[in-house]
């Protein structure tokens, strides 16, 4: 395999001489060193300078070099250099510090620049060889990474590493590299060497007129720079057919059946509820009950009850005396902890910045809560202080997690159901339990879902997730929103309802709340890509949707799916695990999998991350993008 070091260049007196014989691929200025560890460091400390990719014949130079050559001739030079040759990795330049990059936050694998943040405003790279020598960092002060990957991967295959989404492997075009890859990948049916030769000839050819069965792993990696021709959006003839005569394109889409129509069930009345119950009060069939909710969902008068099952207040296997009992403990237990924060004294909390926070940003939140609806309306409102209590005690509750906006809306609901403080709490703990990792600070649940989402969109409309990409929202970011919260602002009230207890059941799959996303989209298609919308006009049309949906509708395209999902016998792997179609496996929702290395894709793939588990050839290298702190800030969730 070839080998990426570190090459020594020429002083700089000769460096303008022997440029003369480079040609340069790429140049980026406002790149810069940093000499000092201050997070915000003074001029003097910054050496400004020009990134470039040079290629002199065979060899390709990855360069940076100062602008001012007068005060220092110091360069950092990444090279892609014959496996047979004798040169030495060296690393130029050396600061005298180590970066702290623990106080780095992030929020995806796409580096960000943020002028208006207080943090550091721009995205920096760090290149590491691969005996793990990390290089010092670049900062990009004026943008530029993501064209600088662009332009590297003409040279090399970029991958998204399993273990850090901020990290990509670098591989070789080189054949045996490629041949090792193709045959742990077990997608080919030739002979990994001779389709590696083509490969290498004719990339375009070799691909997409021999490699048929290939999905997902290699889109984006081999498209050069005039290379593949692009899907003609909104055509769903062009989906699955290049321009050119004679090879047809493969997408990650699978071969999906036809979509069998769904139509929604009568809701389950207090009569039918009666009859699952034995004598003692114990459901008797708890899965057939379960399956009729999500069919049909629940009288409102039963909502009371049954909400308290589906979110493990009650026992399924309880006796009613049983959950009688339940109650009784539950009850002592959540004034207990009520008790902590109300016998907080005023003096007290003036040195508790952490209780005083909460208090402040629910009492905030509760003002402004479903207010529209009578149980909430009116300043004196008794409601509203229960929906304050509750906040608070959750707090108590869970002292890591605490109270995030977005949790008063989760709670409203289930309140106005209970009309009690304690039930609705403990029912309120039951929803949280499913969805506690959105409110995490880190968010990488919120990217998880986000990517699976991408995913999923991509397997059942690849010409959507294409026409979203042109537009600059593939990263499906309007929909955070939509998972955050389950869609709380995005139906009416009393089909939240509805929805929720649906989606409560945990069938058909822990992750059906992802499908009902891609309903929406799926209603939306034709909207978004018949219109010529761009990102601005996507993220418009998409927000007012706000109370404009059929719940009924949205639930009966997503059953739809699943169906026409289940059905798919060559469905991808990690599809199949997400939606808890895999023998053996039974995904929970938000959990991590473990992930190969994943070709990076300049429109997607910094977006999905592959669950399949796959052992690759060892990387050459890898580069580090550590994207600005404030990036990692709660989103708003106003509508």
């Amino acid at each position: 395999m070839g080998e990426l070091g570190f090459a020594v260049n020429p002083p700089p007196v000769l460096m303008v001489h022997f440029l003369l014989l480079l040609q340069v691929a790429f140049e980026k200025d406002g790149v810069y060193l940093h000499t000092s560890a201050k997070r915000h460091p003074d001029q003097d400390s910054l050496i400004p300078g020009v990134i470039r990719i040079i290629e002199k014949g065979s060899d390709t130079l990855l360069q940076w070099t100062p602008v001012d050559e007068s005060s220092d001739g110091s360069q950092i030079v990444y090279s892609k250099k014959d496996p047979a040759g004798c040169q030495t990795e060296e690393e130029l330049f050396d600061p005298g510090y180590e970066p702290d990059w623990a106080v780095i936050s992030t929020v995806g694998t796409r580096s960000r620049v943020q002028e208006e943040t207080d943090g550091l405003g721009w995205s920096y790279l760090i290149f590491i060889t691969k005996e793990g020598i990390s290089i010092q960092a670049l900062h990009f002060h004026r943008g530029g990474t993501k064209a600088l990957l662009k332009a590297l991967c003409k040279y090399v295959i970029l991958a998204t590493s399993p273990k850090d989404s901020r990290l990509y492997l670098v591989y070789t075009h080189d054949s045996y590299a490629l041949s090792h890859s193709f045959d742990e990948l077990q997608i080919f049916d030739d002979s990994s060497s001779n389709l590696v030769s083509r490969f290498l000839q004719d990339p375009y050819a070799a691909t997409f007129g021999g490699f048929s069965k290939v999905t997902n792993f290699l889109r984006g990696t081999l498209h050069q720079e005039d290379g593949v021709a692009q899907h003609a959006h909104g055509d769903p003839a062009a989906a699955n057919v290049e321009d050119e005569t004679g090879f047809e394109v493969i997408t990650c889409q699978a071969r999906l059946g036809e979509r069998p129509s769904v139509q929604r069930e009568a809701p389950v009345t207090e009569q039918e509820w009666e009859q699952h119950m034995d004598p003692d009060g114990r459901v008797r069939d708890p899965i057939g009950l379960r399956r009729r909710i999500f069919a049909g969902g629940l009288s409102m008068s039963l909502r009371k009850d049954a909400w308290k099952y589906l979110l493990n207040y009650y026992s399924w296997d309880n006796t009613s005396e049983e959950n009688k009992a339940q109650v009784r403990r539950k009850t002592d237990e959540y004034f207990r902890m009520k008790l902590q924060w109300k016998s907080v004294s005023e003096e007290q909390e003036q040195r508790n910045s952490l209780l005083r926070g909460y208090r402040s940003l629910i009492e905030r939140d509760v003002s402004r809560t479903d207010r529209n609806n009578k149980f909430y309306e009116g300043s004196e409102n008794p409601g509203l202080v229960l929906l304050n209590d509750v906040l608070m005690t959750y707090c108590m509750y869970n002292f890591d997690l605490g109270y995030v906006q977005g949790m008063s809306d989760l709670l409203s609901p289930i309140l106005y159901i209970t009309q009690n403080e304690v039930d609705a709490f403990w029912c309120f703990c039951g929803f949280m339990e499913l969805v506690h990792r959105n409110f995490e600070e880190s968010q990488e649940s919120m990217k998880r879902q986000l990517s699976q989402l991408t995913l999923l969109l991509r397997v059942l409309d690849p010409p959507l997730c294409d026409f979203l990409d042109s537009k600059e929202s593939g990263t499906l970011c309007f929909c955070f929103r939509w998972i955050l919260i389950w869609f709380k602002r995005e139906f009416a009230f009393s089909e939240i309802l509805q929805l929720w207890e649906v989606l409560w059941t945990g069938l058909p799959c822990p992750n059906f709340h992802m499908l009902v996303a891609c309903g929406i989209l799926d209603a939306e298609r034709q909207a978004l890509m018949n219109s010529g919308f761009g990102f601005s006009e996507i993220l418009k049309h998409i927000n007012e949707l706000t109370m404009k949906m059929s719940v009924e509708d949205i639930l009966c395209r997503a059953e739809a799916i699943y169906r026409q999902l289940a059905a798919t016998p060559d469905l991808p792997r990690n599809v199949q695990e997400l939606l808890g179609l895999s023998e053996g496996k039974s995904p929970t929702p938000s959990t991590d999998t473990a992930s190969s290395p994943q070709p990076l894709s300049l429109s997607q793939a910094q977006e999905m991350e592959l669950t399949d588990s796959v052992s690759p050839s060892q990387p050459d290298s890898s580069i580090e993008i550590l994207p600005t702190e404030e990036a990692s800030t709660s989103q708003s969730l106003s509508p």
